[in-house]
């Protein structure tokens, strides 16, 4: 900081790898503006405004970087133990960025003894990944949620703000077409 005037920066997302096998990745440069006026708007951040302040960073870059929370903390004062606590106790905060399309797969009771296994099977087939993961070109991330609240339509899954109901696992494909 020079006087009162706060020099902005970037900062870097590092290299990434995979898997033992998997090349490295390129860095990600990220504008740390964005993160300053969010602090700025909440000022003064305290532990009492870690939710919201976590809620406006994961609007902005569309994750948590951890570059850019790691900057947060230090700009703030306030303890990275905690922040990445209660980043990482909510499922509404997302540490890794998120595909253009968030694919949720039921796993209620309802869904579950109408066959939702087997369509969640089929959808990790499908995409090449696991629950909490995202395809390579980041066009879908797999979720798994504790119910989707359509029971009368189960199996259910969800596709953005999109439900398909009565799923079985010769469907799937063709509703993840629908989003290629």
């Amino acid at each position: 900081m020079a006087g009162n005037r706060v020099i902005p920066t970037v900062i870097w997302s590092g290299m990434r790898r995979k898997g033992p096998e998997a090349p490295m990745t390129a860095p990600t440069i990220l504008p740390i503006e964005p993160a300053l006026k969010v602090i700025e708007e909440l000022s003064p951040v305290t532990e009492g405004a870690i939710i919201p302040l976590l809620q406006r960073l994961q609007d902005v870059y569309g994750y948590l970087p951890q570059t850019v929370v790691l900057e947060v903390v230090r700009r703030t004062g306030l303890p990275a133990s905690r922040v990445f606590g209660v980043a990482t106790f909510y499922a509404q905060f997302r540490l890794k960025p998120a595909g253009r399309h968030t694919v949720r797969c039921c796993r209620g009771t309802a869904c579950h003894v109408r066959g939702s296994k087997k369509v969640l099977h089929a959808v990790r087939s499908s995409l090449g990944i696991d629950d909490g993961e995202t395809t390579e070109d980041m066009r879908f991330s797999l979720e798994t949620v504790a119910c989707l609240g359509t029971c009368f339509l189960a199996p259910v899954i969800m596709v953005d703000n999109d439900y398909f109901g009565s799923m079985t696992s010769g469907r799937v494909a063709s509703v993840l077409d629908r989003y290629k």
